[in-house]
């Protein structure tokens, strides 16, 4: 979900990162959606885990920007919803925080890959195709 969800940027210093003109950059979901490509996903065998954790917040406000969420969050999270989770479920979920929270940072380079490997579909085959064509006019 944070390389989905990554706005990449291009390299500091290159004229591209540079330019004034640019359009508006776009997350690598918002592209693919322009694209019409359906992102695939990895198998998520505790899919409950991850709802629970987008429920608590992926990250929060940290002292100079985002951070991982806090055990604060993550019990009053269990008050509010009377779910009593156990050790190991909180520290899970602490951890995929600060997961996300570091592939989002990855996922700011353009050059980086999924964290995850699939085939490539024909419509991203046609997509690239189509900007390499654009490219070369």
């Amino acid at each position: 979900m944070a390389w989905l969800n990554a706005t990449p940027k291009p390299p500091e210093g290159t004229k591209r990162a540079e330019a004034k003109d640019r359009p508006p950059a776009l997350s690598r979901i918002e592209q693919m959606k322009r694209d019409k490509i359906t992102p695939r996903m990895p198998p998520n065998p505790a899919p409950h885990l991850i709802t629970w954790l987008v429920e608590i917040g992926l990250t929060e406000e940290a002292g100079m920007g985002r951070g991982p969420i806090s055990w604060q969050s993550i019990d009053a999270w269990c008050n509010r919803t009377s779910i009593d989770l156990e050790p190991w479920q909180s520290r899970l979920l602490r951890s995929l925080s600060t997961e996300y929270l570091a592939e989002s940072r990855r996922a700011e380079s353009e050059n980086c890959p999924a964290p995850w490997r699939a085939e490539v579909t024909e419509r991203e085959k046609e997509v690239e195709v189509a900007r390499l064509r654009m490219v070369l006019g």
